[in-house]
């Protein structure tokens, strides 16, 4: 037991400067790293009568101010192969996994039906909370389960596909289960042949095309993301964002159809019946914000749904510019953008 102590020291008064993709400096009013499920338990245990703060891969969240809780850094590393048959196999990754180095380990052994997610940053354990998806592909197509360890009783429980309640970047962890679980780990269920290549996105085929690429394998399609979204987005390690900061709007046909009236260009994808999406980087780009700088909080000069941080912009400053993107985005077009990004 004072092995594991030792392990699990925690820590006060910590940094998460590295630990959040934008870079925001922020202190965890105590902070400690859990390596398995036995040691999350524990602590759980010992401190359920504390605040509690889950941190993953810190990808998807903006600290707009200490954390005045015990920040649980979970780190549960490994990934294997559960079964598999003549066409299929069902892969778990444990929530600690970097997911896109758990994507190229798939596809070097040829899984695919993740590829088109590829270099989408954070960790494998936070992937099913926002159903994260990018160029035609969603977590909800491949995901067959994942374990989540209850917070108060320290039980872990199976969530199916369906019990997640997946929706676009919604699941049932941001909505009646939230603060509720962790997510220990993911199993997806991927092709070993005959895989279903998705190169819908134009960019996806523009790309393949530029290297005479007419019959493309997944990793042919995991290199084209790779490189669109390289082209596109600024790498954390160099320059602090969070990825996408803001949804699509999903909103009723007639309110597309009033702003598309004034606004003829504005591209759309039909969703079911009576609703649209609109691309909100074209909304923001429109409005002027593509590029501009307010400090050192601003808008990224070449994909404008990123929001970045150049050095040393506060949370605060960061989500007053989003602030401003939505209230202006609204009073032009009549449409409300969401953050994706968790404000915390």
């Amino acid at each position: 037991m004072r092995e594991n102590k030792n392990i699990m020291q925690i820590k006060h008064n910590f940094s998460l400067k590295n630990y959040n993709t934008f870079g925001i400096e922020a202190k965890a009013k105590s902070f400690v790293e859990v390596s398995n499920t036995s040691e999350l338990a524990q602590i759980l245990k010992e401190h359920q009568n504390e605040k509690l703060f889950i941190l993953g891969g810190g990808s998807n969240m903006l600290l707009t101010q200490d954390i005045d809780a015990l920040v649980i850094y979970v780190n549960l590393k490994g990934k294997s192969i559960l079964k598999e048959d003549d066409d299929f196999v069902w892969v778990q990754g444990n929530a600690g996994e970097n997911w896109h180095e758990f994507v190229l380990w798939n596809l070097d052994q040829n899984f695919g039906g993740i590829e088109n997610m590829s270099l989408i940053p954070g960790n494998v354990g936070t992937t099913p909370i926002q159903n994260i998806g990018a160029y035609g592909a969603e977590i909800k197509d491949t995901m067959v389960s994942c374990e989540a360890m209850n917070i108060k009783t320290q039980e872990i429980v199976t969530f199916t596909n369906e019990q997640c309640k997946f929706g676009y970047r919604e699941s049932i962890f941001k909505n009646e289960a939230k603060n509720q679980y962790v997510i220990t780990s993911v199993v997806f269920r991927l092709t070993k042949k005959n895989h279903k290549i998705n190169t819908s996105y134009g960019a996806i085929d523009g790309e393949l095309a530029k290297h005479s690429i007419s019959n493309p394998t997944i990793k042919d399609v995991s290199n084209a993301v790779i490189t669109i979204r390289q082209s596109k987005l600024p790498d954390p390690k160099e320059l602090g964002n969070s990825g996408s900061f803001f949804k699509n709007p999903i909103v009723p046909r007639a309110v597309y159809e009033k702003a598309h009236a004034q606004f003829p260009d504005m591209p759309h994808y039909t969703v079911g019946e009576n609703e649209v999406k609109v691309p909100a980087g074209w909304l923001i780009e429109q409005a002027g914000f593509k590029g501009k700088r307010f400090g050192d909080a601003g808008v990224h000069t070449l994909q404008a749904l990123v929001l970045v941080n150049y050095g040393n912009a506060t949370g605060q400053e960061i989500l007053n510019v989003s602030k401003d993107i939505q209230k202006t985005i609204f009073e032009k077009y009549g449409i409300a953008i969401e953050a994706e990004v968790n404000i915390i």
